[in-house]
């Protein structure tokens, strides 16, 4: 394939909106942005409610705050190009940018998934041996597994930003999406791209693959645990401590699953609902989360109204 190439790192990418659309994207990009804002908010509160709360010092809790910091990094590596192309109207973005923003998105949606798997793991130790909960996940464990989970992220998606820039790209190349993606920034370069590929493969593997299949195997052991507890009662009580994580895990891994059948099966017949689809599955998780936890948590609800109320009090 013939490809007018530019010097290794030194292409423009374009930005794609919702394809037939483009005059409309001001109006199409409000539940967007609105989105992005609560979510931003949502998980912000979720943080400061853990950080100040001594009641919400538990492994669970701070697991959900790493889970809250996650969301806001992708939140941050996604929102600024979306304003950009929807509200500025600038599609053009240089490599090294897009390098960038493809390795934070990335970095933080590993880190989403080792919290998920961490979190699962931690919903068995409680239902397993709640006598030993606090003494098997103290908080320095808790911390070690913290940054076990971002070094992973960061050592995982380290060699795709530096295998690109080896690659040659036309001067000028459409992304799919409004944002830069790994898959997305591959297929569009003019040379042999198998180690990328590979590596990419194998990245994915190793944190989303790995992490799903850990997850399964978690609740596998819970359901055991679980039907090994003679009072009905105790088992419902039991199940209702994984409802809320359950429902993260579905939502987090659910639109991923949604994207790729889309990508393969009527991507071209519907470009709109393909690019619509790709946002929201980053978009949605971060969203979700912290109503999740507001909804099904009493102790995040009795934090937050015992917050709400001393700043009333203070007010007056």
């Amino acid at each position: 394939m013939f490809c007018n190439t530019s010097a290794p790192g030194h292409s423009t990418f374009l930005l794609t909106g919702f394809p037939g659309l483009e005059a409309s994207h001001h109006w199409v990009s409000i539940p967007i942005n609105l989105i992005c804002v609560v979510s931003i908010l949502g998980n912000s509160i979720i943080l400061f409610l853990i950080r100040t709360d001594p009641a919400l010092h538990e492994p669970m809790y701070m697991f959900l705050s790493m889970l809250a910091a996650s969301d806001l990094g992708l939140c941050a590596s996604t929102f600024p190009t979306m304003v950009r192309l929807f509200w500025l109207g600038i599609r053009e973005l240089p490599f090294d940018l897009c390098a960038a923003q493809m390795f934070f998105i990335h970095a933080f949606t590993y880190v989403e998934s080792g919290v998920l798997l961490a979190m699962a793991f931690d919903r068995f130790i409680a239902i397993r041996d709640p006598l030993h909960y606090a003494t098997i996940l103290p908080h320095s464990a808790v911390a070690k597994v913290g940054v076990a989970v971002l070094v992973r992220a960061i050592l995982l998606n380290l060699p795709a930003p530096i295998l690109l820039r080896r690659l040659l790209f036309p001067q000028i190349s459409v992304l799919s999406h409004c944002y830069c993606l790994h898959c997305d920034l591959v297929g569009l370069a003019c040379s042999d791209t198998r180690i990328n590929s590979s590596v990419g493969l194998v990245s994915i593997l190793l944190s989303l693959g790995l992490d799903s299949a850990l997850i399964m195997l978690s609740y596998a052991l819970i359901l055991r645990t679980v039907l090994s507890i003679a009072s009905p009662g105790e088992r419902i009580k039991a199940l209702n401590t994984c409802v809320s994580h359950l429902c993260i895990v579905l939502i987090f891994y659910l639109p991923k699953l949604g994207l790729s059948v889309l990508h393969r099966v009527e991507k071209h017949s519907y470009p709109a609902l393909a690019v619509l689809m790709a946002n929201l599955h980053f978009l949605v998780p971060p969203f979700m989360n912290p109503v999740v936890y507001c909804i099904k948590s009493k102790q995040i609800r009795q934090g937050f109204l015992k917050r709400f109320q001393q700043k009333r009090v203070e007010a007056f």
